[in-house]
């Protein structure tokens, strides 16, 4: 038998599908990599070949459509599992991930939860399963306040600590900016927006109602601020949903949607070539506000709302409820603002960063409690002895 640095379990929607998703892991991993850098680390993925090509120096497992005896035999072999960020804990989703948390903790390896977002959670199976999962987690730690909330509503029995979302600690990576030369229309502004599909997270959405309302602040863009309109997906869905606003809009020909494959860390570095940002995706907006750019969010759902207030940015009432003049009038004001408005958000995203370490600190201190089980020269641990 041999020791080794602790083996650590990272758990979420990782594998290429979401771009914030992704965000999160490589700051997760940054984070880990710096405070442990002996930490032997799992992910489990949804596509463990993007995982595996996008971070290689970590070993990746799948979870998804695999055999209960397989996932225990992965969860067999850590010292602690991380059940990751992002807003993972909703009705009908939280369950499937909550199923590896349990065939760890059946295994006794203890369980982190880092920085989630909950919510809705109503059904009653996710939410058995989040009372006894999570009221036997070592830390419970949620992105938000609404995450709190949705927790404690669910009947969860433990302290729930927020902090603040990991990927506001991601570090930019260079993107060509040769690609926003060859495509926009030159001598414009550029501004930036972010839409979304209808889907389990936002299914009051009215597709054909926010399409339209989001070409007429386009269309308002382009003309009030003589700005050529970048659309950011960030997933690929968003593309389908970009072009179906686009096809409402009468300044189409000063629009353009990105395309290509993108790691986190250069979209993050896109933002500093906008002059402001709309949007409805979280992460898209995180990344505005780590670059400084004024941003306006469309709350779909509380986690934007929420993250839109933390940061003192305008927040409207809703994509479903607001009617075009009351948002064009906001999109107004804060082109007006921007100077005084880029001050202060500034110094509330410095803020946040700095609750966003706290998780990180906290899940190092459990690390350093944990003794690494000995482990075969397989890489599995000893049997426990059975009790007689």
């Amino acid at each position: 038998m041999s020791e080794h640095g602790p083996k650590v379990g990272v758990l979420g929607s990782y594998g290429g599908y979401n771009l914030g998703d992704e965000a999160i892991l490589t700051s997760l991993l940054d984070d880990l990599r710096a405070r442990r850098p002996d930490a032997e680390v799992l992910v489990f993925s949804r596509d463990p070949d993007h995982t595996a090509q996008a971070h290689p120096h970590v070993t990746v497992a799948p979870w998804e459509g695999v055999s209960r005896d397989r996932t225990a035999e992965a969860t067999g072999r850590l010292d602690l599992m991380v059940l990751g960020g992002g807003g993972i804990l909703y009705d009908t989703e939280a369950r499937r991930y909550l199923r590896v948390v349990r065939t760890a903790q059946e295994q006794r390896v203890p369980v982190f939860t880092y920085a989630l977002g909950a919510g809705p959670l109503t059904e009653d199976l996710d939410c058995a399963m989040a009372r006894d999962t999570l009221g036997a987690a070592m830390e419970v730690i949620v992105r938000d306040e609404e995450s709190r909330v949705a927790l404690e509503e669910a009947g969860v029995n433990a302290r729930v600590t927020v902090t603040a979302d990991p990927a506001l600690l991601l570090q930019p990576e260079e993107f060509d900016a040769a690609v926003l030369r060859d495509s926009l229309p030159p001598g414009r502004r550029v501004v930036g927006m972010s839409v979304r599909e209808p889907g389990r997270a936002a299914q009051h959405l009215a597709a054909d109602e926010y399409h339209q309302l989001l070409a007429h602040v386009g269309d308002y863009i382009v003309h009030r601020l003589d700005a050529a309109l970048l659309f950011v997906p960030m997933e690929r869905s968003d593309i389908r949903h970009a072009h179906a606003v686009l096809s409402r809009m009468t300044a189409a020909e000063h629009c353009r949607v990105l395309h290509g494959e993108y790691r986190p860390g250069q979209i993050l570095d896109l933002m500093k070539h906008l002059d402001l940002a709309v949007g409805m995706r979280l992460h898209f907006l995180i990344f505005a506000a780590l670059s400084g750019v004024p941003l306006l969010a469309l709350p779909y759902a509380g986690k934007v709302f929420d993250f839109a207030q933390r940061i003192g940015a305008p927040v409207p009432r809703g994509v479903v409820r607001e009617a075009a003049g009351p948002l064009l009038a906001q999109v107004d004001r804060l082109w007006d603002e921007r100077p005084q408005r880029m001050e202060d958000t500034g110094g509330r995203v410095a803020a946040l960063r700095q609750r966003a370490t706290e998780t990180g600190r906290r899940l190092g201190a459990q690390l350093d409690r944990i003794a690494p089980r000995p482990v075969n020269v397989d890489g599995h641990r000893p049997a426990e002895p059975v009790a007689t």
